[in-house]
């Protein structure tokens, strides 16, 4: 998390020889030299499911009254809170979704004479002073058990956000005594390691969370990450809890790197190499930006009218990664503007159009059909925008919590919860993601499946999704028109009935050809039955 940052670099880079890593092995040997320690192969299965709901603590939902920061970035009330998000669980659980990842919730502790920029930093949690210790202005230690414990009852894994690379300058000192050392911004390493892995194992073994969304995760050497993974996994297996369905499970120990760069840089800082993988996961901005260029435009204003063949292209810098990498696809998060403003700002369509809101289906759908963990930021199930905001604020946008980086940082909407009453619009996008989450939950060919793509236009993207004997094709159209798209039999190697699995309707072989119909920005789930 950045007040500031550039856009990424979109350029696909050189296709890179990578491949799977070896056997487990300590990170580090008795000569000090780097070994490999690969990425677990035995939670493949959970961590490309995941469906990750995530939420700015400060901003989300105020469930109790009497704390809160009161100040921060954007224009929500500032008052968010641990109770805020206990509140919300059932809602989360409902929507589809089985984990949540927190903003940092760790104390900061103001600095005597801070201006009030400072205060809005300590709101947003990312610099923190107490990494062992909650925030009184977000809750207590109990109400932090009390969340996790209670996700846990739901099906719902945990993640909180670890802040490993810079902090304020008056972080305390770990349990045993460990500091980060060095700079403020960034720190040294190794000689900061002890501290950060005490970090990242002692709340994992402390409330048994699932893992850690890593905060600007290039500031760290990728030799420590593995130092860092590897305490996580060894914490993980220490401890245990019983899941929704009563078994006893250990902690997830997923990790997930924010690199808010171009693919090959996420490769270098997150993915590492072949014989030294760092870390496992990392969030897929590169598909992102292609993925909002087609259904709105990026922050820059930039959209593109090239269709499938952009969400192609955003694929194919998969390419770049090593094979133990498993991106996570996003829409936005707390530092983006949300798809709703961007479909606004490309002036494409405003909320009381119908098209505004086939823009957004056809993106999420987009997430339901990608292998590997997905995030959806809080507000996108519903549409959220900002009411008179679209075009870039320039003068004194902080002031006014519109910047672009943190104007998506707006008051939790939360149906059951905050008052809200959906419109129409709102309520049946809000259903339509339920559907496809369930379809990711049932069917694994979609989450986990190995993707052919078949279609490839200015006109439609399709992808075929196959696990086992389970196949599934997804199909959308990249456009405000009705469209009529033709697949060979050949092409699927297929020659049955295609069955839509939303609508139950089938589409069967004519002259060769499978012609599927699609409404503007319609998206199809359709098995090879």
């Amino acid at each position: 998390m950045k007040l500031v940052k550039s856009l990424i670099s979109l350029s696909v880079g050189a296709t890179l020889l990578w491949g799977c890593s070896g056997d487990s092995t300590s990170p580090t040997d008795q000569g000090g030299t780097t070994t490999s320690y690969a990425c677990r192969a035995d939670n493949t299965a959970q961590t490309d499911d995941l469906r990750i709901y995530q939420v700015m603590v400060e901003s989300f939902v105020d469930g109790n009254p009497s704390i809160g920061h009161g100040t921060g970035y954007g224009t929500s009330h500032h008052m968010g809170d641990i109770q805020g998000i206990i509140d919300s669980l059932d809602y989360i659980q409902d929507l589809g979704m089985n984990a949540v990842w927190l903003t940092p919730i760790f104390n900061s502790v103001p600095i005597n004479g801070q201006d009030h920029w400072a205060d809005r930093l300590d709101a947003t949690g990312y610099f923190a002073t107490d990494y062992f210790a909650i925030d009184p202005r977000f809750g207590t230690m109990d109400d932090a058990k009390k969340l996790v414990e209670e996700a846990h009852k739901r099906g719902l894994y945990v993640f909180f956000d670890g802040v490993f690379g810079h902090h304020k300058d008056n972080v305390m000192a770990s349990p045993t005594g460990n500091q980060p050392v060095g700079a403020s911004n960034p720190v040294s390493y190794p000689e900061s390691l002890p501290f950060f892995k005490e970090v990242a194992e002692y709340w994992v073994k402390e409330l048994k969370i699932d893992g850690w969304r890593l905060d600007q995760a290039y500031q760290v050497p990728t030799d420590a990450w593995a130092e860092i993974r590897k305490a996580v996994d060894d914490a993980s297996q220490q401890v245990t809890y019983t899941n929704a369905d009563g078994e006893l499970v250990n902690p997830l120990g997923y990790m997930v790197a924010e690199i808010w760069r171009g693919e090959s840089d996420i490769a270098r800082d997150g993915y590492g190499s072949k014989e030294n993988p760092a870390l496992c996961s990392a969030f897929d901005f590169p598909m992102r930006y292609r993925l909002v260029q087609t259904f709105a435009v990026e922050e820059s204003g930039y959209g593109s009218n090239q269709g499938g063949l952009k969400l192609a292209e955003g694929m194919r810098t998969h390419d770049a990664y090593p094979a133990h990498a498993k991106p996570n696809l996003m829409l936005g998060n707390h530092d983006l503007v949300r798809l709703g403003d961007l479909i606004q700002r490309g002036n494409l369509a405003e909320p009381e159009d119908a098209e505004y809101w086939q823009r957004h289906k056809a993106a999420i759908s987009f997430l339901g059909a990608y292998t590997g963990p997905i995030t959806l930021y809080y507000g996108e199930e519903i549409g959220d925008e900002l009411e008179g905001f679209a075009d870039q604020v320039t003068n004194d946008c902080a002031i006014a919590g519109k910047c672009d980086d943190h104007v998506a940082r707006m008051s939790g909407k939360i149906e059951g919860v905050t008052g809200i009453t959906l419109t129409t619009e709102q309520a049946d996008l809000k259903n339509y993601v339920k559907e496809l989450m369930t379809l990711r939950s049932q069917y694994p060919s979609l989450a986990q499946g190995t993707r052919n793509n078949v279609v490839a236009t200015t006109n439609a993207y399709g992808d075929l999704k196959t696990s086992g004997e389970e196949s599934i094709l997804y199909i959308v159209n990249t456009t405000a028109s009705n469209q009529t798209i033709a697949i060979s039999a050949d092409k699927l190697s297929f020659s049955g009935n295609l069955n839509d699995l939303q609508t139950n309707d089938n589409v069967t072989l004519a002259s060769g050809f499978y012609n599927i119909d699609l409404a503007p920005f319609q998206a199809r789930f359709l098995s090879l039955e």
